[in-house]
């Protein structure tokens, strides 16, 4: 078997990568570590995405680090009460078990991108039937 080689992801600078990934979750949505991760170029970097977001102190720029939760649909940080609290106020649902329904809330960059409105499409002129007079 082939060793995969990813491109180091992970060195200076990550941590503002992370934070420009995360700012991207609409509102009412949340995304994974993993995903991010993705995004960021690597998935094996997860656990550096939870790292990044602990770092976060009052002086940056404001990051919507609640949006960020663990693939079982969890809330997974250190103050899991307050991010689900922040979650439901935008409107996102938790199940009895603590669990947001991934299929419905998930924002997977991809499909974002994926999701552009159709470009409007021309109308055609109408074809003009040559009249049976102008045949003969």
């Amino acid at each position: 078997m082939v060793p995969v080689i990813e491109p180091r992801v992970v060195g200076p600078g990550f941590n503002a990568r992370v934070y420009a990934v995360v700012r991207q979750v609409p509102a009412g949505f949340v995304t994974t570590y993993g995903h991010v991760a993705a995004r960021l170029g690597s998935p094996r970097v997860a656990r550096h995405v939870g790292f990044a977001l602990a770092a976060l102190t009052p002086e940056h720029e404001p990051v919507p680090w609640h949006r960020v939760i663990n693939s079982q649909g969890r809330v997974s940080h250190h103050r899991a009460s307050d991010q689900q609290r922040m979650l439901e106020d935008e409107g996102v649902v938790f199940d009895a078990r603590g669990r947001v329904d991934l299929k419905r809330y998930l924002h997977t960059f991809a499909a974002r991108e994926q999701t552009k409105p159709p470009a409007k499409k021309r109308a055609k002129a109408p074809v003009k039937k040559p009249s049976k007079a102008s045949r003969r």
